[in-house]
Formats: structure tokens, C-alpha cells, sequence
């Protein structure tokens, strides 16, 4: 009986503060005043003298294009880029090809819808950002297109490809995101929480303010060569309204997708590009990418990282031009 009640007190002891804390946890995140993001501006004031817009299912979508040749290039960047990725090798293939840049919803210069400004699926899942590319090319009057995507954007280019083969002539997945397998199940369950929603955002915003340097420099194998007009070319999208929650609504908007058993049916040419140093998606995991589609061709770029196409634009250059004269 005295060790039961010594018990029975000591769980009376640790309930207060065990008590105190969960609603801390519960309610508190509804307590804490959000500050609004400052010196934003709408995403179009931001827009370069070459960009062009064009409103797609309600969102402003920003793109560029470049060159008249008879096959039409699109390229697609990563997460948390913009067409800015591409300014080393739009021009050299405009001069082969008609070229299009955008940047798909979340990113850049294109809109960023919030919740409750749109129904049904988000415009920021994986099968929305297709749906928009294929809307892209109908409003552009492209009727099919070699897809080039960068690290997420290999996911969209992939996707497409996949279920819409009469619009794709080929693809070229430059160190492709397909695999990573994206956030842990627990942390997707916490992002879900109506507490996460309202912080989620906010600690993000800090988050990546913070670890935006050491992720760019992560991302390339000499980071000697990130000057400061690149950073400037980076960091310009931050002053867009509303990147912070439309990062958010990105990354919870993820949902796994059964695209290696798909990628076997591709009948499109393709070509996979890594850099030797890629230390964001590895080399294996692009080579894997390669493995699984059929006849797919590799191309390892050696002293580069996850951006072949700014870090070492000449070679990757080479190797797309080649690869682009076999199949079209």
C-alpha cells in the first residue's frame, strides 16, 4: 500500500507540468503573433525585362523564351529555384532551338496562390505542377517539347512524360529528385497539425533565411564560384509575397508517387546528367534513375555538383547538344 501511494504522488507530481505542457503545445502556437514578411512585393514588379507572364487555371505563371528553331525546349528548375537556374544555357540553345523557361507555382516570379484561393487538389502537388506544364504548352501552342528538368523538375518532366507520351519528343533529367522519397512519415503527420499549419510557415521563412548560403554552397562543387550577382540572382524571388507559406504549402502538398514502376514504360529517349560531387541527389541515385528507363542514356560530369548547367555549362552543353542531334 506505501508503494502505491508513493507511486500514485509521483504521478500527481509530473501531471501538472506534463498537463502544462501539452496545452503549451496545443494551444500556444495559436497565441504567438505572426509578423508579416516585409519589403515583399507583388511577384510580377520583380520581373526581368526578357520575362513574359500568362494566367493558367488562376495562377500568373512567369516564363521566358528564347530562340525560333523547329523543336521547342522547356526547361524545369528545382526546388526553390527559378528560371534563373538556366542563364548560362538558355542562349547558347536558342540558337539550335526554340526555348521556354518558367517557374512552376511556388517558385520565382509566378503567382502564389494561398489556402482557400483555390478547390480541389493543390496547385502545389506533383500532379497539379503537370497538369500546369501541359496547360503551359497548350496555351503556347506547343504541341510537344523536350522536357529538361532540373532536381525536382525531373520529377514534373518525369511525370509528364509518363502520362501525356504524345507531347514529349525526349527527356534530359539532370540529376533528377525522383528517389529521395521525400519528408519522413512522422514529420508529414506533423505537418499536418493545425498547430504546424499556423507556425509551420514562420519557422520555415527563418529556417531557410538562414541556411539559404550554405545550401546554394552545398549544391556545387567549387562554391568559389558563387559570386555575389549569382547569390543576388538566387536570393531576388525571396521578395516575392507570400514565398515563405508558398514554400510550406510546396512541401506539404508532397505525396509519394509510384513514378519506378512507371519510368520502365517510357518509350521517349532519355538522358540522365550528373555531376561526380552532386552531394543533394547522388550520382547513384541518378544512375538508378538511368537503370530503370529503358535504353536511357548516363552522362557523369566530372568536378560538378548538383547544377551541372551553371557550374560547368560548356560540358553539359556539349553533352545535350550531342544527345539532342541523335534523337531529333
Amino acid at each position: 500500500m506505501k508503494h502505491k501511494t508513493v507511486v500514485n504522488r509521483f504521478l500527481r507530481v509530473i501531471a501538472v507540468p506534463f498537463l502544462i505542457i501539452l496545452i503549451c503545445c496545443l494551444i500556444g502556437p495559436f497565441l504567438i503573433p505572426i509578423a508579416p514578411l516585409e519589403d515583399t512585393v507583388v511577384p510580377e514588379n520583380l520581373a526581368d525585362a526578357d520575362s513574359s507572364f500568362v494566367t493558367i487555371n488562376n495562377v500568373t505563371v512567369h516564363y521566358k523564351r528564347a530562340g525560333s528553331g523547329k523543336d521547342t525546349l522547356i526547361l524545369l528548375h528545382g526546388f526553390a529555384a527559378s528560371t534563373f537556374t538556366w542563364h548560362r544555357v538558355m542562349t547558347s540553345l536558342s540558337q539550335s532551338y526554340t526555348v521556354f523557361a518558367y517557374d512552376r507555382t511556388g517558385f520565382g516570379y509566378t503567382s502564389r496562390p494561398m489556402p482557400g484561393e483555390w478547390s480541389g487538389d493543390s496547385p502545389y502537388g506533383q500532379k497539379s505542377q503537370m497538369e500546369q506544364l501541359i496547360a503551359l504548352m497548350d496555351s503556347l501552342n506547343i504541341d510537344n517539347a523536350v522536357l529538361v528538368g532540373s532536381s525536382a523538375g525531373g520529377i514534373t518532366a518525369a511525370l509528364t512524360a509518363v502520362n501525356h507520351p504524345e507531347k514529349i519528343k525526349a527527356l534530359i533529367l539532370v540529376a533528377p529528385a525522383i528517389f529521395d522519397g521525400g519528408p519522413p512519415g512522422w514529420l508529414s503527420l506533423l505537418m499536418r497539425t493545425p498547430q504546424m499549419q499556423r507556425l509551420g510557415p514562420v519557422l520555415l521563412r527563418t529556417y531557410y533565411t538562414n541556411f539559404f548560403e550554405y545550401a546554394r554552397k552545398r549544391a556545387w562543387h567549387d562554391s568559389s564560384q558563387l559570386t555575389p550577382a549569382l547569390m543576388e540572382g538566387y536570393r531576388k524571388p525571396l521578395q516575392a509575397q507570400n514565398w515563405d507559406r508558398a514554400l510550406w504549402e510546396y512541401a506539404f502538398a508532397y505525396e509519394p508517387l509510384p513514378l519506378e514502376e512507371q519510368l520502365g514504360e517510357l518509350k521517349v529517349p532519355v538522358l540522365v546528367i550528373t555531376g561526380d560531387d552532386d552531394r543533394i541527389v547522388s550520382p547513384e541515385a541518378s544512375k538508378h534513375c538511368a537503370d530503370v528507363i529503358p535504353h536511357a542514356q548516363l552522362h557523369v560530369i566530372p568536378n560538378a555538383g548538383h547544377l551541372p548547367h551553371e557550374e560547368t555549362p560548356e560540358v553539359f552543353l556539349k553533352a545535350v547538344h550531342a544527345f539532342l542531334r541523335q534523337v531529333l
